[in-house]
């Protein structure tokens, strides 16, 4: 005779994991004791993704669909996940960019079920201890922020930890990591942003960030305690500032398996927009001169491997630099300066100073314009004029987010430019019509590339992460967008096809970690089918007998 389930009940119901609510069966009701618990009618899935989205739309405000999405994921786990794969066009935007910005900034005021692993300052000497109590003993991947440089809003402290939240949904929704082997981390350092230390919400450490040894101490504690607990994850570093963002990459990345989604995912989907966009103009990548607004992680990072990208079309290293120039906020970054963090060292090149943006381009001559510097409306009409004035065919990519810190619009950049433009945004951009042409620009966004590096990271279980896989990613990318899209506008394959696409990135990852002798898992001779059959499924698992509450995925009966 079968054990007796000792998940039942409300206990049941309360674990997302394996909640069905209204789609438990007669027969589940009477197994797990639910009868008088839930309403007498059994629902289909169908049925409850019908009853679920139409409550999403009726919610007036993009917050409040956030905020409707983030209690679905909270009660009905497998739900929410169907929900957003099958209208992950809609719902990507909601439960990431552009609306994970403003959810961050109210993070505090909108708290609901705790989520994630909350590490803290006060937590030193017992992290691994922490690692060890989370319930699920396999996970695959983990995304971790300080929540100093959130987006384009700057320090949100503990809130930032809405972007591991949203980063490891995508992780699941686009490239089938299980959720129970994801796990979000907000390390809370502090904030020295001192309106939110003031706020009756604000759910963190009431004090000025960590610095200096200390905080280095307390990430190297994390990273160590990673390593032993997970041995087979993958540590995704997300929104740290600048300089903590390129020293934990290199201090750490050859210590775990690693990689910085704002450094070098970012370069990974701007890299394959460029490809596209060479696609479009009918010119190579080498034959591009890109001009940087901005010098940060995010900036540099994209010029490190466009730099790579461009010696494999056969330029030298020394040419591929010569060909990225970049525009802080103190204007032209030339070798004359002597104010520059060593990141922008190997960009400073041998030129006169220019102040502003519109001057660099009339004097640069750029065929590319990639804004990643979270100023608002800085591609002004005067800065889009002189890009339409020196390129037959300016490449326009305004990729600061969310929405409000964008460089310009859609309709700006064609306008300005008389359709003649190639853009891209970091947000969703509405489609525009000009000259009697509809454009459909489409979103540069990372979701294109970290979920399925991710897929063929820990797929093969590779030692490290390499730059050459970010450029295997961005190439297969690229060859996913078809002539009808380059037509119509768009630098990236349509949303829906996110799943399949991440198939292709992983399996081209793969090829780069076998080739490049860090794969430790076998690899079988069909690599895509091994993929996508390992990728999860949402559909209602099997409760197993004797369960206890754990979320490891290896108890779990998945279809």
């Amino acid at each position: 005779m079968p054990s007796r389930p000792t998940l039942r009940g409300y206990d049941l119901l309360r674990n997302p994991h394996l909640n069905r609510g209204s789609a438990f069966t007669l027969e589940e009701r009477d197994t797990y004791g639910l009868h008088g618990l839930i309403p007498a009618r059994v629902f289909t899935m169908e049925e409850q993704m019908d009853r679920a989205l139409l409550n999403v739309r009726r919610t007036a405000t993009s917050l409040g669909r956030y905020i409707n999405l983030a209690r679905l994921m909270e009660r009905n786990e497998t739900l929410f996940y169907r929900l957003v794969i099958d209208h992950i066009t809609e719902l990507v935007p909601i439960i990431y960019t552009p609306t994970v910005g403003e959810a961050c900034q109210h993070f505090g005021e909108i708290f609901g079920r705790p989520r994630g692993l909350h590490i803290s300052a006060r937590d030193r000497g017992r992290i691994k201890e922490l690692l060890t109590a989370w319930p699920s003993h396999h996970v695959e991947v983990l995304v971790v922020t300080d929540g100093e440089r959130i987006l384009g809003l700057g320090d949100l402290g503990a809130q930032g930890m809405g972007i591991p939240l949203g980063k490891l949904a995508l992780y699941t929704a686009c490239a089938g990591i299980d959720p129970v082997r994801c796990l979000p981390v907000m390390l809370d350092v502090g904030t020295d942003n001192v309106e939110l230390r003031e706020s009756p919400f604000y759910h963190g450490l009431l004090q000025p960030r960590l610095r200096g040894a200390e905080y280095e101490s307390l990430v190297k504690e994390f990273v160590d305690a990673v390593r032993d607990v997970y041995p087979q994850a993958l540590l995704q570093w997300e929104d740290f500032a600048t300089d903590n963002a390129f020293r934990l990459l290199e201090t750490h990345r050859t210590r775990i398996r690693s990689f910085n989604d704002d450094i070098q995912g970012t370069a990974g989907v701007t890299l394959a927009g460029l490809y596209s966009a060479c696609r479009a103009n009918h010119t190579t990548l080498r034959d591009q001169t890109v001009l940087f607004y901005g010098a940060g992680a995010a900036a540099t990072g994209i010029g490190e491997l466009i730099v790579t990208a461009m010696m494999e079309e056969g330029l030298s290293r020394a040419q591929a630099r010569q060909r990225c120039w970049f525009l802080d906020s103190k204007g032209l970054v030339t070798a004359a300066r002597t104010d520059l963090q060593s990141h922008k060292l190997p960009f400073a090149h041998e030129h006169a100073p220019i102040a502003t943006l519109e001057a660099a381009v009339r004097e640069l001559k750029p065929t590319a314009l990639i804004g990643v510097a979270a100023q608002a409306r800085a591609f002004s009409e005067p800065v889009l004029s002189a890009m339409a004035d020196v390129a037959e065919r300016p490449i326009i990519f305004a990729l600061s987010n969310p929405t409000s810190k964008a460089e310009c619009t859609s309709e700006e950049a064609y306008r300005m430019t008389d359709g003649r433009a190639i853009f891209a945004s970091g947000s969703p951009a509405p489609a525009v019509t000009l000259n009697g042409k509809t454009f459909t620009p489409s979103q540069a966004n990372n979701v294109y590339i970290f979920p399925g590096l991710g897929l063929g990271v820990v797929a093969t279980q590779a030692r490290e992460v390499s730059d050459h896989m970010f450029l295997a990613a961005a190439r297969a990318l690229a060859d996913t967008v078809s002539e009808k899209d380059l037509e119509k506008g768009s630098l990236f394959p349509p949303l829906e096809s996110i799943r399949a696409v991440s198939v292709k990135i992983a399996a081209a990852v793969v090829r780069v970690a076998v080739d490049e002798g860090v794969a430790t898992a076998e690899i079988p001779d069909d690599i895509e089918r091994w993929l996508a059959d390992r990728m999860y499924q949402p559909v209602y698992r099997d409760i197993p007998p004797d369960r206890r509450g754990s979320l490891d995925a290896n108890d779990v009966a998945v279809p």
